[in-house]
């Protein structure tokens, strides 16, 4: 029994990972793109929540239509704060970056709090659990697992077999020479933002289904992305894709021995640890 109880840690390590390297996608996506830390991701997953909320319990949209609606608004919210936020500032120190950002962050979650109040809200779907062999494993995860998977899939196609997708990654690797090319930054962009924040909204549709939505749901999820983000490498997607599982594991395996929360005491230990041996990330790019 032992060994299926850690089999099944094991298993919702990698269904958790799964929806972590899709919120880690995003945000390694417009840093490597735009060289700005979004640190108001997690909040634009909040407004996503809060849309489906609104759109399937209160509306009664169904899901699946209420899903490309919540996903295009804060795919349209990253856009207006490329615009309104980050395009004035893409020439200032990072230190502004950080804190026009962090700006942001409280502005959402004093919104949400005005507009929504601080109740927890529900979504009301009840998904099912599966039993194998003993071990019981969350469909709302393993939905959630094969559709991140699916659309990192999509925004890796679109990056390797695209001409913009081949020009984002061109301007990642060098932005001052890239204009001189005849590409133009500022759509390149503002695609960036669209893509970034359409990510957002994917992960608000999954996370959803598991969890309460409220305005401060986003520091849930806010500090562990950045830290994965951090630990793989700011701006290398395949270094935050290994480090979501990474954490997920030392997440779900340490929680099985103890609580869940030293399950997170131990991943941000790890997490600190390695910063002192790679300060870079552990897939950082060379300089």
């Amino acid at each position: 029994m032992f060994d299926i109880y850690l089999l099944e840690a094991g298993i919702n390590g990698i269904l958790l990972g799964g929806v972590l390297a899709l919120l880690a996608l995003g945000c390694n996506l417009v840093f490597g793109v735009i060289d700005v830390v979004w640190i108001c991701y997690a909040e634009m997953i909040m407004m996503g929540m809060y849309g489906m909320f609104y759109l399937v319990s209160v509306y009664h949209w169904p899901f699946l239509l209420a899903a490309p609606v919540a996903i295009a608004l804060v795919g349209i919210i990253g856009v207006l704060l490329h615009l309104i936020v980050i395009a004035p500032l893409l020439n200032a120190a990072p230190i502004n970056q950080l804190l026009a950002t962090g700006g942001v962050l409280a502005f959402l979650q004093a919104l949400a709090t005005v507009l929504f109040g601080i109740d927890f809200r529900n979504l009301g779907i009840r998904m099912p659990v599966i039993e194998v062999s003993d071990m019981y494993l969350s469909y709302a995860r393993l939905l959630a697992f094969g559709t991140a998977l699916a659309g990192m899939i999509a925004v890796y196609l679109f990056l390797s077999r695209t001409y913009t997708g081949t020009a984002i990654r061109a301007i990642s690797q060098d932005r001052q020479i890239m204009p001189l090319m005849g590409v133009d930054s500022r759509k390149i962009y503002l695609i960036t933002s669209l893509i970034g924040g359409s990510l957002a909204g994917l992960a608000a549709c999954l996370l959803v289904l598991q969890y309460d939505v409220h305005p401060f749901i986003g520091l849930t999820f806010g500090p562990i992305t950045f830290m994965i983000c951090v630990l793989g490498g700011l701006g290398n997607m395949i270094g935050g894709f290994v480090a979501s599982f990474i954490f997920a594991e030392i997440i779900s395996v340490g929680g099985l021995y103890m609580d869940l929360e030293w399950g997170y005491v131990f991943a941000f230990v790890f997490f600190i640890v390695t910063m002192f041996v790679r300060p870079r990330g552990l897939l950082a790019r060379k300089s």
